[in-house]
C-alpha cells in the first residue's frame, strides 16, 4: 500500500483578495459581496438581459459583466445606485474595528 502524503494548506482570510495580496482588497471584496447580492437580486427576479439593461440603464456588455460576476468593473457608487434601481435598500453601519475581522462587511437581509 502506498504512503498518503499530507496535503499542505493555508487556512485563507475569509478575503480572497488580501490573501492574492491585491492592493484595495478590503474595496474588492466589499464591492463583491454587493455583486453578488445584487446577481442573487436579479436571478430571483427572472429578468432577462434586455430587461436587466433598461432597468440598471447599463448597455449589454456591462449586463453581461455583471452576471458573470466580474464585479470589480463597477465601482461601489455604480453598485450602490444598481441596488436602488432594483427597488432596495443598503444600510451602511460604522463601528469600531475588531482585530482579525474585515474592514468592510456586506450582509443580505430581507
Amino acid at each position: 500500500m502506498k504512503d498518503k502524503k499530507q496535503i499542505e494548506f493555508e487556512e485563507g482570510s475569509g478575503n480572497v483578495f488580501d490573501d492574492l495580496g491585491l492592493n484595495d482588497a478590503d474595496e474588492l471584496f466589499a464591492r463583491s459581496q454587493i455583486g453578488f447580492h445584487i446577481h442573487q437580486i436579479i436571478e430571483s427576479k427572472n429578468l432577462t438581459q434586455k430587461e436587466i439593461e433598461h432597468l440598471l440603464g447599463i448597455p449589454q456588455p456591462d449586463v453581461s459583466h455583471l452576471m458573470n460576476g466580474h464585479f470589480s468593473r463597477f465601482t461601489a457608487d455604480k453598485l450602490m445606485d444598481f441596488v436602488r434601481r432594483l427597488d432596495y435598500k443598503m444600510v451602511i453601519t460604522i463601528s469600531p474595528h475588531q482585530q482579525g475581522e474585515p474592514y468592510h462587511h456586506v450582509a443580505f437581509g430581507a
